[in-house]
């Protein structure tokens, strides 16, 4: 199972603790082995297909470790504990969250210029307690508008007449690719005496068949 990106914070924090820069994608790695995450799970993508799932994690767990003031980026690519880093761990505390870093004052600021002026206090503690990065839940609020404009569409499609389902149907099939143009390539033909045939369709942009 992957873990969430707070779960990630003390680890990372942990795999750099010796004071030395390290690559992020060392770090990355040996998180990897440290939360037996398996080359299936390291193939897993967002919905946007744009990143791995436990990539995205890592970055997000680095960031706000960062924004708290307990690491560094001395260089691209590069990151190195803070002092405060360094106090934090010697606390051994068992785990490091939103909730923890927000007793830092660099970290405050960092999430009231990222809070939407009019959100709520309890949106606010919502948002804290979410286990998922920002991609996440952009993927999930996506997810949710299509469901919900593919059922009213469906809806919609149901109330109009047959004659214009078939219409639909060629329509929608040249837009797969199929054929050259809605007058070169489909026909709904939709009348008596057809045999069941609702429409037809060109193969092809060279209509070698239907």
């Amino acid at each position: 199972m992957i873990p969430d990106f707070q779960t990630l914070m003390l680890p990372f924090l942990k795999c750099v603790s010796d004071g030395k820069e390290y690559k992020v994608r060392d770090v990355l790695e040996r998180l990897a082995t440290e939360f037996a995450v398996t080359n299936e799970e390291r193939k897993e993508l967002l919905s946007s297909g744009t990143q791995a799932i436990f990539d995205n994690r890592v970055g997000w767990a680095k960031a706000h470790l960062k924004k708290a003031g307990l690491l560094d980026s001395p260089r691209r690519a590069m990151v190195v504990i803070t002092d405060l880093g360094r106090q934090v761990l010697s606390e051994r505390i068992s785990r490091i969250d939103t909730r923890y870093l927000r007793r830092f004052p660099s970290y405050l600021e960092f999430q009231k210029a990222s809070r939407n002026d009019n959100e709520t206090e309890e949106e606010a503690t919502d948002a804290e307690n979410n286990m998922q990065t920002p991609e996440e839940n952009l993927d999930k609020a996506y997810q949710r508008i299509r469901r919900s404009l593919a059922s009213e569409l469906l809806n919609r499609v149901i109330e109009l007449s047959p004659a214009f389902f078939e219409r639909l149907v060629v329509e929608l099939l040249v837009r797969m690719g199929y054929g050259g143009s809605i007058k070169e390539a489909g026909k709904a033909v939709g009348k008596s005496g057809d045999e069941g045939i609702d429409g037809t369709i060109k193969e092809d942009k060279l209509g070698l068949d239907i």
